[in-house]
């Protein structure tokens, strides 16, 4: 199952670029991804251009402590968690913030908010 459009790979990859070029870039969210009832959340700003199954974002395993990270996204496929046993791309996400306006709000609720 992939869990990233070809656009959000796209979209992804640039904003890694343009992160690489410019410190002070703060991207919003290209893609959530979720475990359908379960907490775990990840919200994905860029895909690293060497290794593309390497994503960055806000990551919130439902422990209370939502923090900015990298993820393999193989291991995010591979994940049976939940009834569904699979993580899904929530495809109606449309990012209202910058990563680090969703990092602030969550770290102060301990979890995503979206």
């Amino acid at each position: 199952m992939e869990l990233l459009t070809p656009s959000d790979r796209e979209q992804l990859l640039a904003n890694a670029v343009r992160s690489r070029s410019d410190p002070d870039y703060d991207p919003m969210p290209v893609v959530k991804l979720h475990i359908p009832y379960h907490p775990a959340i990840w919200l994905l700003t860029e895909l690293d251009p060497r290794e593309p199954h390497i994503a960055y974002g806000l990551c919130d395993l439902g422990l209370g402590f939502p923090e900015i990270g990298s993820v393999d996204l193989r291991e995010l496929t591979a994940l049976r968690v939940g009834p569904t046993n699979l993580v899904k791309r929530d495809a109606r996400f449309q990012a209202t913030k910058t990563l680090r306006a969703y990092a602030e709000e969550a770290r102060a609720a301990g979890r995503i908010l979206v």
